[in-house]
């Protein structure tokens, strides 16, 4: 009887060793198990001297489709990946990527470009109206649009209009931020909120590679801005509206950074230190399995016995009387 305990005790016991999803891996998107090399992305912005030139792992990296004029009918296509720093910037990252992989941003158009300024978008409201036809001032609504769910205004010290930040718009109101974003053509430092009497604007990203679509995109030419390259664009140009569509194909989350390659090559990355460690638990299970595997060779005794059965019992100090 008391093996058939210590057995259930076993097994119980390494039941409770299995491992656990105590991190909630199980619940994290697929994307977030492809790692990207960043050696792979080799058109980037201008660098300065910046903790935002390196890419860190882990980053989760969207990948933004879109499709703008070339020439004077002519149309073309590119890929704009961006890295988005979530370990600075916490709540602006979660709520794009919350949008992005609801498809908020897919089919939408950038509604204000300003040469050497900034390319903008992310108004859900900003998009064709008359079938596939693109109309410069229509819908009326488009660039004051959102979800109507806004976030508190978030900044970081390692975190700047550098050439290619991606940062959110907003309203008046420092936590005004809902859905829309900009991508700078160019450094843009006047910005950032010690630049600034209003709290300035929060970065969370920036372009890893296809920077050149940024500049193109910037040189489209707009309502109040026909010739870009005949002269400086006004700014701040309040407006901004392409004359021909500049689109969103569609704005995907392509995976995580992973420049030490711990992904790639499944190696398993460093993590805060648990309560008790795996070789702790390992060493504490063989050595509890083995006590309990002694414990029922030496006390169960053969439940029937024959006459060629020997039975040794363990000495056990009896009372004399």
């Amino acid at each position: 009887m008391r093996g058939r305990v210590a057995i259930f005790l076993v097994v119980n016991f390494m039941l409770v060793l299995l491992p656990t999803n105590v991190s909630g891996q199980d619940d994290e998107p697929s994307w977030r198990l492809n790692g990207l090399d960043p050696a792979m992305w080799t058109d980037g912005p201008v660098e300065e001297d910046t903790p935002m030139n390196q890419s860190y792992q882990g980053n989760a990296v969207v990948t933004l489709e879109i499709t703008y004029p070339d020439g004077i009918t002519g149309e073309t296509t590119g890929i704009i990946i961006i890295e988005l720093f979530e370990q600075w910037a916490p709540i602006t990252t979660s709520n794009i990527i919350q949008h992005i992989e609801s498809g908020l941003y897919d089919q939408v158009f950038f509604h204000r470009i300003v040469n050497d300024f900034v390319i903008q978008s992310g108004d859900p409201e900003c998009k064709n109206i008359i079938g596939e036809t693109y109309v410069p001032l229509m819908p009326p609504q488009c660039g004051s649009g959102g979800t109507g769910e806004t976030i508190p205004l978030e900044h970081d010290v390692n975190l700047s209009h550098v050439d290619g930040a991606m940062g959110m718009a907003r309203g008046a109101e420092e936590d005004s931020a809902d859905s829309q974003w900009y991508i700078t053509d160019t450094e843009q430092h006047g910005l950032d909120p010690e630049n600034r009497d209003d709290g300035g604007y929060a970065v969370f990203g920036i372009v890893r590679d296809g920077m050149m679509h940024v500049r193109e995109i910037a040189e489209t030419p707009t309502m109040t801005n026909p010739a870009p390259d005949a002269f400086d664009n006004p700014g701040p140009d309040l407006l901004g509206r392409p004359i021909r569509e500049v689109h969103i194909d569609s704005m995907r989350m392509l995976g995580v950074a992973d420049p030490d390659g711990t992904i790639r090559f499944g190696v398993m990355a460093e993590e805060s230190e648990p309560l008790i460690s795996g070789k702790v638990l390992g060493i504490g299970a063989l050595i509890v399995i083995g006590i309990i595997m002694m414990f029922i060779a030496r006390v169960d005794p053969p439940t029937s016995l024959n006459q060629d059965t020997i039975v040794t019992y363990d000495a056990v100090l009896l009372n004399e009387d």
